[in-house]
């Protein structure tokens, strides 16, 4: 890869993981709810699941889905249904405190198995491929994903550290109740391209 191609990926790779989705409103809510320490798992597994993901998903996998289309439709309803079921979670949480002390963030395990049912990580990882290395082998989409993850670390960090310090104000539990409910809708707004995609 040129270093013109790189630094290239390295932008897009940037904005996109900078723009709000699925992950960065999960981060953020885990943020407020259980602070930066306990979202690193969460943050972690995000970055490496999308890796290993990148990856796979270049080196041929994206194939099997073309050959096999009912595959992409069963991805669509369990990325609906997941995160349906994760906006539930969110707008349900309970006190900051409360939360920090009884619940549970998101572990890395199951941060990086969300990616395979996040539709902003499937467009994201296929535009990655398509247009940065198509027919790449091993070498070229490992230096990829790393370059990509790199580029997310600032991303994931910033949205944590965002939940985090807005944890300062949601001590009073009208403030919680509406923080939670908004990132709830906004995680179950983030769906409407996965259900009414651009024509």
């Amino acid at each position: 890869m040129t270093s013109d191609i790189l630094s290239a990926l390295a932008l897009f790779a940037f904005i996109t993981s900078m723009t709000p989705g699925p992950n960065n409103l999960m981060l953020m809510a885990s943020g407020a709810n259980y602070g930066f320490a306990r979202t690193v798992p969460h943050m972690l597994g995000i970055t490496f699941g999308f890796m290993a993901m990148l990856v796979l998903v270049g080196l041929g996998l994206i194939r099997v889905f073309d050959a096999f289309p009912v595959i992409y439709t069963v991805l669509k309803v369990l990325s609906v249904l997941y995160l349906l079921f994760l906006a539930y979670k969110i707008a349900t949480a309970g006190p900051a405190q409360q939360a920090a002390a009884a619940g549970r963030p998101m572990s890395f395990l199951q941060a990086a198995g969300f990616q395979w049912v996040n539709p902003k990580a499937w467009a994201f990882a296929l535009s990655i491929i398509t247009i940065y290395v198509p027919n790449a082998d091993f070498g070229p989409l490992l230096i990829t994903a790393c370059v990509v993850a790199l580029m997310a670390f600032p991303s994931v960090t910033l949205w944590t550290v965002l939940g985090k310090e807005m944890a300062r104000f949601l001590t009073n539990p009208r403030r919680l109740r509406v923080f939670n409910w908004t990132m709830a809708a906004l995680l179950v707004a983030s769906l409407l391209p996965v259900l009414w995609p651009a024509t």
